[in-house]
């Protein structure tokens, strides 16, 4: 008898075991948990074949890429081996609705992540899309710590378009300096710029001529296999739908296949109304889906080359190989690489520009007019005999504190209480001209945008203090997509150029160039409590002061993380 109970409590215990698995696997799957583990430490890396000191992330730059479904939930813990360095990683193009603080913006969204420590992101992909992530402590972003993320649609749908197979490549530019010698001469007077890139990297690839700077034995290598040219093998009348993305620190590129036409088919997670290029102008921030036919001659392969443009360019084109199998992937096309478009053609890129419009089927109308409207003038400046980038001649800085946090729990003591400048000038200034008076003001205050509103931003370029150069800035804006309402050139008129607006099918983007002595007009719905970055991509034009920040419905913000918070007056916050 006692036998047979104690089989019966044994039987009973498997049956709930069994059913409590079957319970926790219907809930994973429901929620589709991805589950990341990263190591990110400084290792010696030859991307370009000039050994130097490169972020990685388990050994690798660039690092893994993020796969997942819409819906999904990703969760990525990340060690910080950097030894001497904080850290902190935006999840570029993730909204985070509902989950403001793991946008991953050091000063804005959380506090940085001490050297040995380890944070938990935990975040939901709501859309479907080619997305990013990076460092957003200080210049890492460009040392290396960055990545693809690519979210697929449920099991059951389809795209408006068909293709293949699947491919990724980030597009980035390289320095053999480090960070901190860049950020050390823009902070110093007088003032040391970073200049122009050593090379140019496809996928983390790339080629420096070895010869052209004496080295050290060992330094620079041509053989290295590290620089190999990146591979992507084709299969011969196949389809490849191409994620292009770019994370460089400073350039304007153009990227082209020889031999092959793209057609433009996603921008920024959104459809576009399909249309053909034989170049695609990419802007640091940006990701593009381009559909490629493998419909060449199959008995060779072909030059995949980018180069800079809108700046006058002293790097060399990176170069990769699009294989068509089965050729020998290391076999070099026997043509020479195709140039690129002229870099001083800004014709050409803006017509890019506006030729990309939202899908047909696919639009979302934006509000018919804006509940606010915001100028931004972006100009050069001089603070305290410090070269500086300002917007409406304020250059902004980070508080100790997070900016998240001090709203949350109230400390709005550690940033300044003034409002920044909602426009400029309009009619006396002339955006052609350097002005007499060049000096700006330091700030770190914020625009407050009232939850639900519609909001417009007027993007205004301007010519540089050198008096001869108006420079492309591609802005990013956190937590956010946005319509891009038109692009135009000279200086916006507020009266006549909202006129001119394409409310009917615009696309919608979180990264969006404005094109030299040009304006770009966007419009956004407030609707994401938060405190959110808006800023120049370009990392030393950042550094330099080219943000803002957006606080809305904070009032609706949940409890926050404790994770976020240990610096400034955020110590001790959010602990039992």
């Amino acid at each position: 008898m006692v036998e047979i109970l104690q089989y019966r409590r044994i039987m009973l215990k498997l049956l709930a075991l069994c059913l409590f698995t079957s319970l926790m696997y219907v809930q994973t799957a429901e929620a589709r948990i991805r589950h990341y583990k990263w190591e990110v430490k400084y290792e010696y890396k030859s991307p370009d074949c000039y050994e130097k000191l490169a972020i990685t992330i388990n050994g690798r730059s660039p690092g893994p890429t993020i796969l997942a479904q819409q819906g999904d939930t990703i969760i990525v813990e990340v060690k910080n081996s950097l030894m001497l360095e904080n850290l902190a990683i935006h999840w570029h193009g993730i909204r985070q609705i509902g989950t403001p603080g793991m946008d991953g913006t050091e000063g804005v969204t959380q506090c940085p992540i001490l050297p040995g420590d380890t944070f938990q992101y935990e975040f939901k992909v709501d859309r479907p899309g080619t997305y990013l992530y990076h460092a957003h402590y200080g210049m890492q972003r460009e040392a290396g710590l960055y990545g693809s993320i690519r979210v697929s649609l449920p099991d059951g749908e389809t795209e408006p378009f068909a293709y293949d197979y699947d491919r990724s490549i980030i597009l980035n530019d390289w320095y053999h300096k480090s960070t901190y010698e860049q950020a050390t001469g823009l902070s110093s007077i007088p003032f040391v710029w970073v200049g122009e890139p050593q090379s140019l990297l496809i996928q983390g690839r790339g080629k420096f001529n070895c010869s052209s700077t004496p080295s050290g034995p060992g330094v620079c290598n041509a053989s290295n296999p590290e620089c190999s040219p990146y591979v992507m093998t084709v299969i011969p009348g196949k389809t490849y739908r191409l994620r292009v993305a770019s994370l460089t620190a400073l350039s304007a590129l153009s990227f082209q296949i020889e031999g092959h036409n793209m057609t433009v088919v996603e921008a920024d997670g959104h459809y576009v109304e399909p249309f053909v290029v034989d170049n695609l102008f990419i802007y640091s921030g940006e990701t593009y889906s381009v559909l490629i036919k493998a419909d060449q001659d199959p008995s060779r392969n072909y030059w995949m080359t980018t180069n800079v443009v809108s700046r006058e360019p002293n790097t060399t084109d990176g170069l990769a190989i699009l294989n068509y199998y089965p050729n020998h992937p290391r076999r070099s096309p026997p043509t020479a690489p195709p140039a690129g478009p002229m870099w001083n053609d800004p014709t050409a890129r803006l017509a890019q520009s506006q030729a990309i419009k939202a899908r047909q089927g696919f639009t979302s109308t934006p509000p018919a007019t804006p509940d606010r409207v915001i100028v931004f003038l972006n100009t050069q400046n001089r603070v305290n005999g410090y070269t500086r980038w300002a917007v409406n001649n304020v250059s902004f800085t980070l508080p100790h504190t997070p900016y998240l946090v001090a709203e949350k729990y109230n400390l709005r003591h550690v940033y300044n209480q003034s409002p920044p400048p909602t426009g400029y000038d309009f009619e006396k200034y002339n955006i052609y001209d350097v002005p007499a008076n060049t000096n700006a003001s330091l700030s770190n205050g914020i625009y407050r945008l009232e939850f639900n509103t519609t909001v417009d931003i007027i993007l205004q370029n301007a010519v540089s203090m050198g008096g001869t150069t108006s420079e492309t800035h591609p802005w990013h804006l956190h937590g956010h997509d946005f319509w891009v309402l038109g692009y135009g050139t000279g200086k916006f008129d507020i009266n006549e150029d909202p006129k001119k607006y394409n409310l009917v099918n615009p696309i919608m983007k979180n990264t969006v160039p404005v094109h030299p002595y040009g304006w770009t007009a966007l419009r956004f719905k407030a609707d994401n409590p938060g405190v959110w970055l808006f800023h120049c991509h370009i990392e030393s034009h950042f550094h330099m002061g080219m943000g803002v920040v957006f606080e809305e419905g904070i009032e609706k913000v949940g409890n926050l993380p404790s994770s976020i918070m240990g610096c400034g007056e955020s110590k001790g916050l959010g602990n039992p």
